[in-house]
C-alpha cells in the first residue's frame, strides 16, 4: 500500500489555509488538563527513526503467540485464505472502503456492496440481504429488533445459541423493554416439545442457531413449523461455509437468516473487525436495519447502483428509526465477496465438505484415545468432547507445542472444531501430545 507523509512544506501550508500558527491549535478547543502533557516516545524526544521504529513493532509483535494449528471455534473459524482475496483487497483504490452516505456516491462502492448482498441471497435462499453490520452477534440482536410489535415483546432464544450472541440479545431486549424466553435444549439440540408450550400470542420471534454452540445441526423445518404454529416469525443463525452443504434458511421456512461473515475470508485477528450478515424475505426488507443498494439503469440507460432503502436515524426522525446502526462494514464485506468470488460455488462447497471430514476424523480419534462425546446427532465441523482427565492438562500440553485446543467450559468438556485447516496428518499429531498428557495425568 503506497503511503507518502506530507512534509514541513505542506503541514505549514495546510495549517496556514487553517489560520493557525501550529499543530497545537488543532487541540486549543480541548482543556489543557484533559490534553497529554508528557513525551510520546519514551526512549527519545527526537523521536526514532523509520528504521528504529519498524524494530521496535518487530519486538512487540514478537510476544504474540503464533499457534502452528488451531482447533478452536466457538464463533470465529481458522478457514484458509487464499492469497488472492488480501492482495485485492488491500489495494489502494479498496483500503478506504466505507459505508456511502449519499445514493450519487462512488460507483465502485456500491458496486461492490451490491455483489456482497448478492452473495449473502445466494447463501441463504432469501430475497433481501443489507450491506452487512457490525458482526454476528449484532446481526442477530437487529433480526430481533425487526420482529417486535406493540403486544409482541417476548422473545424466545434457544438454550444452544452461542453465549456471546445471548449476551448482546439480553442487552438489546433490556434497552426495548423485551423479555427473553430460554427454549431448554436435549441431548445438545433445541427441545421442539418443550418450544412448543412456550411460544404463546405474545410471541415476537424465535432465534435459533444451526449449527448451534455444541455444533449440532439443528432441525431447521421443525424450529420454523414450532414458530409458524404460534404465528411467530423465525430467525435462523447460521454458519455462512456451511450453507454450501446444508439446506438454506429459505428452504426450512425461515424468515429472516442472520450469521457471522468472518469465515468468507477474514483472518482471526484476535477477534476483530468481523462481519455481520443479514437477509429476509420480502415482506421484511423495509424493516431491515442500515441501508440496501440496488441496482437501476441511468438516463442513458447504463446499469448503476444507488442506496434504496436507509432506515436509520441519519435518514429519518430518531423515534421511527428502525435501528441507530450509522455505519457498515464495508471493507469486510468487500473481502467476504472477493473470497467468495475466488472461491466459486463448488470451492465453497470443497471447503464444507473438507471441514466436515477432518472433524469426523478428529472426532473418532478423540474417542479412541478416552473422550467421550456429550452431545449425539450430526455434526459440521464442532463437537463436544468430556475429558477423562482435568481439560485444562489437555489443552496446556497441547498448547506446550504450539497447538490451540478446544474452548474448554462446563467442567471437563471441551468444544473442538476442524477446519480443512486441519487436515489427517495434523490431527494425528495432536492426538499423539493428547495421549501424552493422558499417560501424564
Amino acid at each position: 500500500m503506497s503511503y507518502i507523509p506530507s512534509g514541513q512544506a505542506e503541514r505549514k501550508k495546510m495549517l496556514d489555509s487553517l489560520g493557525i500558527a501550529s499543530c497545537d491549535g488543532l487541540f486549543q478547543d480541548i482543556p489543557r488538563n484533559l490534553r497529554f502533557d508528557g513525551d510520546y516516545v519514551s526512549v527519545s524526544s527526537k523521536g526514532l527513526s523509520e528504521f528504529e521504529i519498524k524494530e521496535r513493532i518487530s519486538a512487540t509483535a514478537a510476544k504474540n503467540k503464533a499457534y502452528k494449528a488451531v482447533f478452536r471455534g466457538a464463533g470465529a473459524y481458522n478457514h484458509y485464505i487464499p492469497s488472492v482475496v488480501r492482495h485485492l483487497a488491500s489495494r489502494d483504490e479498496f483500503v478506504t472502503a466505507y459505508t456511502p452516505y449519499q445514493p450519487e456516491i462512488s460507483q465502485g462502492i456500491l458496486q461492490a456492496i451490491f455483489e456482497f448482498q448478492t452473495i449473502i441471497c445466494n447463501l441463504t435462499g432469501m430475497d433481501v440481504s443489507n450491506a452487512s453490520v457490525y458482526d454476528g452477534a449484532t446481526a442477530a440482536a437487529e433480526a430481533v429488533s425487526m420482529c417486535l410489535e406493540r403486544g409482541r415483546r417476548a422473545v424466545i432464544v434457544s438454550e444452544c445459541v452461542n453465549p456471546g450472541t445471548l449476551a448482546v440479545l439480553k442487552t438489546y431486549c433490556n434497552a426495548y423493554s423485551a423479555e427473553i424466553i430460554t427454549a431448554p435444549q436435549k441431548d445438545g439440540i433445541t427441545d421442539i416439545n418443550a418450544l412448543c408450550s412456550l411460544t404463546g400470542g405474545n410471541t415476537a420471534c424465535l432465534y435459533a442457531e444451526t449449527p448451534n454452540f455444541y455444533g449440532l445441526i439443528e432441525d431447521g423445518e421443525a424450529l420454523a413449523a414450532a414458530a409458524r404454529s404460534k404465528g411467530t416469525k423465525f430467525i435462523a443463525g447460521v454458519n455462512p461455509i456451511s450453507l454450501a452443504v446444508l439446506k438454506t434458511p429459505a428452504e426450512y421456512g425461515a424468515d429472516i437468516a442472520v450469521g457471522e461473515g468472518q469465515p468468507l475470508g477474514l483472518p482471526l485477528s484476535f477477534g476483530g473487525p468481523y462481519l455481520g450478515f443479514m437477509a429476509c424475505k420480502k415482506e421484511l426488507m423495509r424493516k431491515m436495519p442500515g441501508r440496501i443498494v440496488g441496482q437501476t439503469a441511468d438516463k442513458d440507460g447504463n446499469r448503476a447502483y444507488v442506496l434504496t432503502l436507509q432506515a436509520r436515524e441519519q435518514h429519518i426522525r430518531r423515534e421511527k428509526a428502525l435501528s441507530n446502526i450509522c455505519s457498515n462494514q464495508a471493507h469486510c464485506a468487500l473481502t467476504a465477496a472477493i473470497y467468495c468470488a475466488a472461491m466459486g460455488p463448488q470451492g465453497l462447497r470443497e471447503v464444507a465438505l473438507r471441514c466436515m471430514a477432518n472433524a469426523a476424523y478428529l472426532k473418532d480419534k478423540l474417542a479412541g484415545a478416552g473422550f467421550k462425546s456429550v452431545c449425539g446427532g450430526d455434526i459440521f465441523h464442532e463437537f463436544v468432547t468430556e475429558s477423562p482427565v482435568p481439560a485444562s492438562k489437555i489443552l496446556a500440553a497441547l498448547d506446550k507445542k504450539g497447538i490451540l485446543g478446544g474452548l474448554e467450559f462446563g467442567g471437563n468438556r471441551i468444544l473442538w472444531c476442524a477446519t480443512e485447516c486441519n487436515g489427517k496428518e495434523q490431527i494425528d499429531g495432536a492426538i499423539e501430545i493428547i495421549k501424552g498428557a493422558l499417560k501424564n495425568a
